[in-house]
């Protein structure tokens, strides 16, 4: 079996809003907007990366939620999960600290004001489908 190497994207959801981040590096994805995450480390359960990742790139206290069912494909051998979270009471607000240089709260009627990345689209598409809001993609 081919290796297969698993991201988390984390929908980072505070006060109705989602959580976008925009990329600062590498230079091919700077200037787009994604779901904050990264690579599940060997033997760490996918939930936890979520936890580490938002703590390690935004600075924040988060719990993981719950998968959302599927997954996508990125550059082989990776591919994108996606699991809601939530700041944890007491948290800091998250700051851009590693690969991002800024962070914007989206509401739901506002998910595609940015320019996300083209594999986040489908992502995050089926985030709101799965969270039962309707997000028109325009």
């Amino acid at each position: 079996m081919s290796e297969r190497i698993v991201v988390v994207g984390a929908a980072l959801w505070h006060e109705g809003r989602l959580l976008a981040a925009r990329r600062s590096a590498p230079a091919e994805l700077a200037g787009r907007w994604e779901l904050p995450g990264g690579k599940v480390e060997p033997g760490e359960a996918p939930d936890a990366a979520v936890v580490r990742e938002l703590r390690e790139e935004l600075g924040v206290d988060a719990e993981a939620g719950e998968r959302v069912p599927g997954e996508w494909p990125l550059r082989p051998p990776y591919v994108l999960q996606v699991w809601t979270a939530r700041l944890r009471p007491g948290s800091l607000a998250p700051r851009p600290l590693e690969d991002h240089d800024a962070l914007r709260w989206l509401a739901p009627a506002r998910i595609w004001d940015v320019d996300w990345l083209d594999h986040d689209v489908p992502a995050v598409r089926d985030t709101l489908t799965h969270l039962g809001l309707a997000a028109r993609q325009s």
